[in-house]
């Protein structure tokens, strides 16, 4: 199944802190309730990283206040066979 990175950035002062993360807590869905977030380290987003269908379906698991900010990344993994085919190519 796909892996996606899910960034969900909100405003810096501490009532939008507060409120971005009450709203993520009481929503009832086990992905954002378990999302990590950065606003004590002065990044003031939430971070999920989820196995699922699409980009479409991670994007429809945020609350609608914050899909338009919300940053969505595939991600994969590399082997070093992968990598040495690439190097391969470009004659390295």
């Amino acid at each position: 199944m796909p892996k996606f990175l899910i960034e969900v950035p909100h405003e810096a002062d501490q009532i939008a802190c507060a409120e971005a993360v009450k709203l993520l807590l009481t929503t009832g869905s086990h992905f954002l309730t378990n999302a990590d977030w950065g606003c004590l380290g002065g990044e003031h987003k939430a971070w999920l990283v989820l196995e699922i269908g699409s980009k479409e379906e991670a994007l429809a698991i945020l609350p609608v206040a914050y899909r338009s900010r919300a940053k969505i990344v595939p991600l994969n993994k590399f082997t070093v066979q992968q990598m040495d085919e690439v190097l391969g190519k470009k004659g390295k």
